[in-house]
């Protein structure tokens, strides 16, 4: 396929050395093409992390679907281990042939509001913008530092700028003369008409990424493990091919296993969408404004292509990287390799007394006079939350002490620092349909601190444990059963084979939807999102409950 000329026509292709020597017309032949040769896939915004994979074993996994190229934000693992973590995700991936482009994370922490593992200054980002590994500064979340000027925000836009890289955006529901300062990264905004920070993955609505692209930002349709904006963008990609990129953002192990980008081609493909548009999307852009060495089958290009059955549903029969074969017949062929794992992990065992949250009292000492309570709603395949209050008498009380009530979907939730021992953050979540035990996870957007959910205090305790003597990871706990998935990697990743990985989650996740009788479609993707304060609109951080609108503790 020439996405240049917009053609599909037989071609033989010469590759020598790693690169697309040539690419010679054909005649055409009775019948139809058995096989379609097209640019491998870029994931335009991805957190390796998420996968709970180190790189090399992404790679792995994502090659067999067509992706041979990622732009890869490691802001998870530089908010626990900082420049190290960075420097770990970078040298990793070059033990695979696989085109990692790496960003320098512009946010840690993300915010003052939380306990992180560590910060990278304006001049620390400026270090690793200086690395021809790093392609860009990665998302800019702090988008009240932009709107007011930050001095030390707009140092890190403006070195990234000066050293012609691009600056990733981050700005949820920001609309109107707010969102076009932010793009412009300009209080005169109006006046400027110039691009700054120049892509967004956040958006949630039509009306909203429509508003950012005639300020000219681009928009990235992202489907992940949990957040999944595909449907409320996609009909946008017929109006701005030149505009639109595809990215999964965060993805588990088990969905990558199944399938990456090439899903989300098959999807738009069905929705009657312009196949070169979609091709574009998919594989030209993200190359083009990241300024990746990504070959994009043109003469001279790296041989970065995919075989394709076909050009509906995507199913891929190889995958080559620098010429060099790296998948077929979704069996990958890039070997594991060994690492020395990075952490940061200092938390004590907790204890059911700290799980307690007290009934605080007003005026005299009835119970009665306590109205109320804040709930974090989590909303299916959405980041942002809703903020709800309660009467107290919606939950169980017992010895003084607010409890789960899981007849109206009212659980408890606690954060724990990771970092050091401290008191227990707490506060209530609805949606997530826990019955009995508890689910825990030291995969906590954007910190990293242990994030739990249960139906009763020593359910919370033991699955937060499990995390803890594993110095991270994801547990459950029903009343006769528990089981741990290990993070050693900074409390993020494994370093085992990831198809072992996938497996492992898969059946973890299982557990919490029959056993615990959790309703949502990705229960610890979803966990991993209630401590994101830079998402509104209600979240819970180790330091406690936190209003995403007004920027401040409630």
């Amino acid at each position: 396929m020439d996405l240049w000329k917009k053609e599909i026509y037989p071609a033989e292709i010469i590759v020598e050395n790693g690169k697309i020597k040539s690419i010679t017309p054909l005649t055409a032949s009775d019948g139809e093409a058995s096989f379609f040769i097209l640019p491998g896939f870029t994931d335009s915004h991805v957190h390796v992390e998420s996968s709970l994979l180190i790189p090399s074993e992404f790679a792995r996994l994502a090659v067999t679907h067509g992706t041979v190229s990622t732009i890869s934000d490691p802001h998870e693992i530089a908010n626990v281990c900082g420049m190290k973590g960075v420097e770990f995700m970078i040298e990793n991936g070059k033990k695979v042939n696989f085109k990692f482009n790496f960003g320098a994370p512009s946010c840690v922490p993300a915010t003052i509001y939380e306990t992180a593992g560590a910060a990278l200054t304006a001049e620390e980002v400026k270090i690793l913008l200086d690395k021809e590994e790093i392609k860009y500064l990665s998302e800019m979340m702090n988008f009240p530092g932009v709107l007011h000027q930050d001095p030390e925000v707009m140092q890190k836009i403006e070195t990234a700028l000066a050293l012609n890289k691009p600056v990733d955006g981050h700005a949820p529901g920001l609309t109107g003369n707010a969102a076009r300062q932010y793009i412009q990264a300009s209080l005169n905004a109006a006046e400027t008409g110039i691009v700054k920070i120049s892509t967004d993955h956040e958006c949630f609505t039509d009306a909203e990424a429509l508003d950012k692209l005639k300020y000219g930002m681009k928009i990235l349709i992202r489907e992940g493990s949990a957040a999944k904006n595909f449907e409320a963008l996609i009909d946008l990609l017929p109006e701005y091919p030149d505009q639109m990129m595809f990215c999964s953002d965060d993805k588990h192990p088990d969905s990558l296993a199944i399938g990456h980008i090439n899903q989300l081609c098959a999807r738009a493909v069905a929705k009657g969408i312009d196949l070169f548009n979609i091709l574009q999307a998919a594989c030209i852009n993200p190359v083009l404004h990241y300024k990746t060495d990504t070959g994009l089958l043109r003469v001279g290009d790296a041989a970065d292509f995919i075989i394709a059955e076909d050009l509906v549903q995507f199913k891929i029969r190889q995958t080559y990287i620098n010429g060099e074969l790296v998948a077929e017949n979704g069996i990958t062929r890039i070997p594991s390799v060994d690492c020395d794992p990075v952490n940061n992990f200092k938390s004590s065992e907790v204890s059911i007394e700290q799980m307690k949250y007290q009934l605080k009292r007003f005026g005299n000492e009835d119970e009665e006079n306590i109205e109320q309570a804040y709930v974090i709603e989590a909303l299916e395949g959405q980041l942002i939350t809703n903020k709800l209050v309660y009467p107290i008498i919606d939950f169980n009380v017992e010895n003084h002490c607010i409890q789960s009530n899981t007849e109206k979907d009212l659980l408890k939730m606690v954060v724990v620092n990771r970092y050091f021992d401290a008191p227990v953050a707490k506060t209530f979540i609805k949606n997530f349909g826990l019955k009995v035990g508890a689910i825990a996870s030291s995969v906590a957007h954007d910190s990293h601190n242990i994030v739990a959910i249960g139906v009763d205090d020593s359910s919370l305790a033991r699955a937060i444990n499990l995390v803890i003597r594993e110095k991270g990871g994801l547990s459950a706990v029903s009343s006769n059963n528990e089981a741990v998935l290990a993070l050693p990697v900074a409390g993020l990743m494994s370093h085992k084979d990831g198809y072992k990985v996938a497996a492992a989650y898969t059946q973890l996740d299982s557990m919490v939807k029959k056993e615990l009788k959790s309703t949502l479609n990705a229960p610890f993707m979803t966990l991993s999102f209630m401590a994101l304060l830079v998402i509104p609109h209600l979240k819970l951080s180790d330091k406690g409950l936190f209003d995403g609108d007004s920027f401040q503790f409630v």
